[in-house]
Parts: structure tokens; sequence; C-alpha cells
């Protein structure tokens, strides 16, 4: 075995010197199951978190379970949960549930061509979900699909067309009238289903034997052909199937890896000399576990089948091919108290080349990677602390040689703690206003007033009565909240803003004009938020509040088109010490 490099863990959201090692705590278990890069090279990470309620209420009773979960939806429960994280350090951009209106468990997240995201996963009552998200993680669309029986979605795969296709399984429904009861002989069947760029769903169907049949991943071919691998499981056997479907979910060829000993497929990618990589789970006589790779061609003729022998219990969860044909792999590695994150290099010929171990003396696992445009790699996976039986969310980045690597920012641990729960706590604190669109709060901590009464009258600084009533609202919850977090803030900022206009003059004094204009705006909000605090209130806000005018730098544009209503308006920045 290589030199193992172990790693030990501090608490909270957590940086390691300069490495690119971050850890996420949640209360319960929490943990990551698929990673990508964004098109800004940002990295983000989808998983679960779960959060229950403490105190029992008994204002109602309930005869279904899934009835009681479902009244609890919104609050708690285990729910899709979305990280977004500055590529240069370890900066959280974001951390957000889907808050859906079941309890769910996200497995698999994919690009869409806007910079948003689709993301794949399953209801504990056994319906299947694909949602949509922009770029900031909020929900644009979800759908919930399957059958009337209990589903599991196994991964999300990106086609060619903008679209995804979901790969999973369901229980046979016996009933002849049902639509979906097409090839399901089995308890459980394979069940895929693909929807276009928007959502739509074209097709959904069921694949099988009179075993259980289980579809665990899949990718698309080069023609536009997709390539599915399952497991087929009978007395104490569980074989490995290889299929080759068209576009339209219609079965080209099919075959099947039988085995003596236990075998169980992980991951399938397509190769650049457009074949493909199967990594396989395979269990020796003694049910110890070690790594194996089959390289195919579309016509399911075998190049390579390797079998990789490591001196602890190892398997990969996930691959990816490097641009010079070399592989990278993640996984995990088992000694007898204890198992590590696994991080193997392959040669092309799927020769292990190298390996390392990282974790601490508990349980620690990487379940999936993405290779970045640097040819580094981001890997999400599981960390559970020393002496904890909690799962964390965790993201690392490895260079190419599979060493950690560093953070070219690093932030101190207090900021990014902050950064984080700061955000969240902005968003329970003005949810009521973000529901009803008066405010918008972004990542960065800025807040923005997005209701048509909030919005400044041409050439006008003065408040106006919907202006100052809302204000007063707003700073009774804004003011005490910066208070109650004022060992880590460092500035208030409040902008006035303007819109481009200004009668036909030429630009020096529109510039000017526009440019006093936006100061008085945010002179005007200032006085009336100042006025109502109490004098110990106010001395400390004049350590922090900083008042600006930015004329129309930040003028509010929309398809080319510059929207001066919208323009004409006071932000706020709460920046962090």
């Amino acid at each position: 075995m290589k030199p193992i490099l172990l790693l030990l863990f501090l608490s909270t959201i957590t940086l390691f010197a300069k490495e690119f090692n971050l850890i996420i705590h949640k209360p319960f278990d929490a943990v990551l199951f698929d990673i990508t890069q964004d098109y800004d090279r940002t990295i983000s990470a989808v998983g679960v978190s779960k959060e229950f309620q403490q105190h029992a209420t008994y204002s109602r009773s309930y005869d279904n379970a899934f009835d009681y979960l479902e009244s609890l939806s919104q609050k708690y429960g285990s729910q899709m949960h979305l990280i977004k994280v500055d590529s240069q350090s370890t900066h959280i951009i974001f951390s957000k549930t889907a808050k859906l209106t079941k309890f769910n468990t996200a497995v698999s997240l994919k690009k869409s061509a806007t910079n948003g995201y689709f993301v794949g996963g399953y209801t504990m009552d056994g319906s299947l979900i694909v949602a949509k998200l922009d770029t900031y993680g909020n929900l644009l669309e979800s759908k919930y699909f399957g059958t009337k029986n209990f589903d599991r979605m196994s991964k999300l795969i990106s086609l060619s067309d903008g679209g995804v296709l979901a790969i999973g399984s369901s229980i046979t429904s016996r009933n002849t009238q049902d639509d979906m009861f097409t090839t399901g002989l089995g308890n459980n069947d394979i069940f895929i289903t693909r929807f276009d760029k928007n959502l739509h769903m074209l097709w959904s169907k069921k694949y099988g034997t009179q075993y259980d049949d289980i579809g665990i991943d899949g990718v698309e071919a080069y023609d536009g052909s997709i390539v599915i691998v399952s497991t087929t499981s009978y007395d104490k056997h569980k074989d490995v199937s290889l299929m080759r479907i068209t576009e339209n979910g219609d079965r080209v060829w099919l075959k099947h890896y039988k085995s003596k000993k236990r075998i169980v497929p992980t991951k399938i990618i397509r190769t650049r000399d457009n074949n493909f990589v199967l990594s396989l789970v395979q269990y020796n006589d003694a049910r110890k576990e070690h790594i194996r790779l089959i390289k195919f061609d579309l016509y399911k003729n075998v190049l390579i089948d390797k079998e990789i022998f490591t001196t602890h219990p190892s398997g990969l969860n996930d691959i990816a091919e490097f641009s010079n044909g070399s592989f990278i792999a993640v996984g995990y590695v088992k000694d007898t108290f204890n198992t590590d994150a696994l991080a193997m290099l392959l040669d092309a010929d799927l020769n292990m080349l190298k390996q390392e171990r990282y974790g601490d003396k508990n349980y620690d696992i990487f379940n999936a990677l993405s290779v970045l445009n640097n040819s580094q790699v981001a890997v999400a996976g599981i960390h559970t602390d020393k002496n904890s039986q909690e799962a964390n969310m965790w993201i690392v980045k490895l260079n190419k040689d599979a060493t950690m690597a560093t953070s070219t920012n690093p932030l101190s641990r207090k900021t990014k703690t902050y950064t984080l729960s700061i955000y969240e706590k902005l968003l329970q604190l003005f949810e009521q206003e973000i529901k009803n669109k008066q405010l918008h709060i972004n990542q960065d901590l800025t807040i923005e007033f997005i209701n048509d009464t909030l919005y400044f009258q041409i050439g006008q600084y003065h408040l106006t009565s919907k202006q100052k009533e809302f204000l007063k609202s707003f700073a009774h919850k804004l003011i005490p909240f910066l208070l109650q977090h004022k060992s880590s803030i460092n500035t208030l900022e409040i902008n006035g803003h303007t819109s481009s206009q200004w009668g036909n003059t030429q630009l020096p004094a529109k510039y000017l004009n526009n440019e006093k204009l936006s100061m008085q705006r945010a002179l005007s909000v200032i006085n009336y938020i100042f006025t109502q605090q109490d004098k110990t209130t106010q001395q400390w806000l004049t350590q922090i509040i900083k008042g600006s005018g930015v004329a129309y730098k930040e003028k509010i544009m929309q398809h080319k088109k510059e929207m001066k209503k919208d323009s004409r308006r006071v932000t706020f920045k709460i920046i962090l010490k």
C-alpha cells in the first residue's frame, strides 16, 4: 500500500491551515452524495440534512403516518441540501435546503444549460423527484413521478439535449391495467424516466426479469443511445447487467455478468475514446471487498477486465478520466475498526499508480468527484468526528496526484462560520418579507427592496409614508439582529441608487446630479433609522454605518433594458469582520 495521509478534524465549519478541506456540521446526520463544477468555476454539492421538532405538539391527530410526515415537511425532517463553495477558497457562498412538500433525499446533481441545477432524489414514502433550481439554488420547479408503488432513484445523468435521465427501481405493480407494467416481472424492476431541458417528461419505462432488478447508473453514448448498468438478485446471487437502449428507451442489447461471488456496480462513465469503464466492488470468499474495473465498447465487447487488490478491503464509488487518458477514483478503505476515504490514481490501462487515504479514526468516505477545469478534483462525501456518531457533510479538493489541494484565499474559521449562519438567519428573520416579495437577500448579505411602494419617485429623496412604514418594521428586526451578532459585524453599508436618466443634460451634469441624489437617498434612510434608536444603539451604529451614493453604477437591467423604476432604490449590505 502507498503511504497513507491521515488528517485530524476540528468542528463546526472547519478549515485546515490552507488546505481545501471543508466539514459542514448540521444537527443530526448530514451527508453529500454528488458534486459538480459550475460554469463560473465555483463548486456545488448536494446531499441531505435533517432537522426535527424538539417539542411535541398535540393539536391534531393523524390516522396515516405519511400525513403526519407531510404536516412537518416545510420545517422538519430530511430535505435535499445544496451547498455552493468558492473554488479558490473554502468560503461557502450559500447553503440551502429545498423544503419540498415531503421528507426527501437527494442522490444526484447535474448542471442545467442556464448555470442552474437538476437535482434528483426520492421521498420517504416512495415517490421520485426531479427538481430544477436556478444558479442561486432557488427552486424553480419540481416533479414528483413514479408508480403508485414504492420507487427509489439511484442516479440522474445528463444528456446531450440538455435534459436528464432518472435511473432507479420500482416495485412491480402486478396490475395489468397499469401502463407502467410493460416488462416488469419481479419484485423490483429497473425504472427509467427521461426529461427534456424544461423538465417535461418524455417517457418512463420499466425493464427487468422475474427476479429483483435495480437500476444503478447510466451514461449516454456518442450516438445518443444510453448504456445502463443494473443488478439482478436471486437466491444468494447478485448479477450485474449492462443494457443498451435507444434515446426512446427501446432495448438494443443486454449483457449479464454472472459470478459465484457477490459483485456490486457503483459507476459507469464514457471515456474519451467513446468506450466505457464500469467500476464494481467484488467480494472474496471471506466477504471482503476489493476493486474491479471493466472497460468495454459500445457493442459489449470487453476490452479490459482488471481486479485491484489492496491490503485492506476497499471500494470505489466514483471514477473520472483526465485529458491524458489516466483516471482518478474515490471511495473507501476499511481496516478493523476504521473506515477512511480513498483516492486512487490509475493509468490508461486501469493499473493502480497511487492511493491516498483521508479521514479521522472513525467513519469517512468519498461518494463522488468532479474533475475541474484546472485538472484538480472536487470531492464530496461523509466525515464523522472522532468519538461522534453523527455524519457530517464533507467537501475537499485534490490535486491531480491525489494529494490535498490548498486554498489560495483561506478565510478564518470564525468568519466562515458566521457567513453561513448569518445568511441563513437573515432568511428566517425576513421570511415573511421575502414571501411577500418586499425584499430579496443575496448570498453576499446584500438586502434589496423589490416592492414598487419602496422605490423612490423620479428626482425624489424624501421618504414617503409607505417607505417609512416599511423601514420602521425592517429596522425593528435588523438592528437587534445586528446587535446580537455585533462581535462579527464590521460594517452596515446603506447605498443610494438612481436610474441613468436626468432630463436632457450631458454626461458631467447627468452623473454629478445622480451622484448627489443617490447620496441624499442613502442619508434619508440613515436619518430615519438612526433617530428611532436609543442612545446606546446610536453610539454603536456610528461605528458600523457607512452611507454612500453610487448613482446609476448598479442600475437594474433586464433583457438588456434598464428598469428605471427598479433602479431608484436603497440597498443594505452587511460586511463581516
